[in-house]
């Protein structure tokens, strides 16, 4: 489940230029706070050990976990770090977070032990904030000439003979991204075909406007939502959704004292585990995982090739991580 307040990690390195992702139609609807089956922190899968059982889990087609999806970031990194440096720059890889702290949070956040370490979240963020702040990258191309911080752009991404990739969201967006130096030539050693990714990539991540207002309305959803609003409501802390709890815990100034800062994560710490507590006595996950499948399968028809892609390169880039990369702990 993702982090309400990052629609998704997408490891985007410092140098890189903005332009490579534009949107250029209207806005896309992340709506982030709502993601049930999108990228869950942990499937079942997950949590099988034996090789026939991630043998069987890849054919039946599951997702990636996060923990997968984080390593091809790593992978991607990796990558570039080795080419810029074969261009004659600096770069330093971006890790500043824990496999545990690297945990997506969603809508539904139905795990205790994390509620209880992180509450939902702010430290984790605020910590990704100082690393953005403090990132070598910045400063290194902040150092450099002009014409050497123009030349370390190009090597990022490509001068402007660059590819030019560009592909249409479902619910009518364009979306626009140049291709090229070491960043193009990071996924085309990862997915095979940036183009094809880029496509497929932008289809799927794309799909929740389109299905999100049913799921909200669905009735089996909204009846685990209101069991899981009583069950909160009992432990003291009544709220008519998990978005309501979540966004209860920011109401405090953006410039805190310590002990301001550690009261507030208190308070923050305690509506989160009665949000896991709640969610996980309702089963609330777990109805919004089958309802949101549900409707994602009513998608299948004019976008199943879409998503049948898209999760076919993931896994190639992610065998190809994997010989890369080791895991992050």
């Amino acid at each position: 489940m993702k982090r309400t307040d990052a629609p998704r990690r997408t490891v985007v390195p410092h140098g890189r230029s903005t332009r490579r992702a534009i949107t250029t139609v209207g806005a896309i609807a992340a709506l982030a706070s709502l993601v049930l089956t999108g990228c869950t922190a942990e499937t079942d899968a997950a949590h099988r050990t034996s090789p026939a059982a991630r043998a069987d889990a890849a054919a039946t087609g599951e997702k990636l976990t996060y923990a997968q999806d984080l390593r091809i970031s790593d992978a991607e990194q990796h990558l570039i770090t080795s080419c810029m440096r074969k261009q004659g720059f600096r770069y330093w890889e971006e890790k500043p977070l824990s496999l545990d702290e690297s945990r997506p949070v969603g809508y539904v956040q139905d795990d205790v032990d994390w509620a209880r370490s992180h509450g939902y979240g702010s430290r984790i963020m605020a910590k990704e904030d100082r690393a953005r702040l403090r990132n070598p990258n910045i400063a290194y191309r902040k150092s450099l000439s002009h014409s050497r911080q123009k030349a370390y752009d190009i090597a990022m991404d490509g001068d402007r003979d660059a590819v030019l990739l560009t592909s249409r969201t479902p619910s009518g967006g364009t979306i626009t991204k140049q291709s090229g130096g070491c960043a193009g030539q990071a996924e085309k050693m990862l997915y095979g075909d940036p183009a094809a990714w880029f496509r497929a990539d932008v289809t799927v991540r794309n799909l929740r406007p389109l299905y999100v207002g049913k799921l909200l309305r669905d009735k089996e959803f909204k009846s685990a939502v209101g069991a899981w609003s009583r069950c909160m409501s009992k432990a003291g802390h009544p709220f008519p959704d998990p978005d309501a709890a979540r966004r209860s815990t920011r109401e405090h100034s953006a410039e805190q004292t310590r002990a301001e800062e550690a009261r507030a994560f208190a308070n923050e710490t305690r509506i989160a585990v009665a949000d896991a507590t709640c969610a996980r006595s309702v089963s609330l996950r777990s109805i919004g995982e089958q309802r949101e499948a549900h409707y994602v399968g009513e998608l299948s028809a004019k976008y199943g090739h879409a998503l049948g892609a898209h999760l076919r390169m993931q896994r190639q880039a992610l065998t190809r991580a994997e010989r890369m990369v080791p895991a992050r702990t």
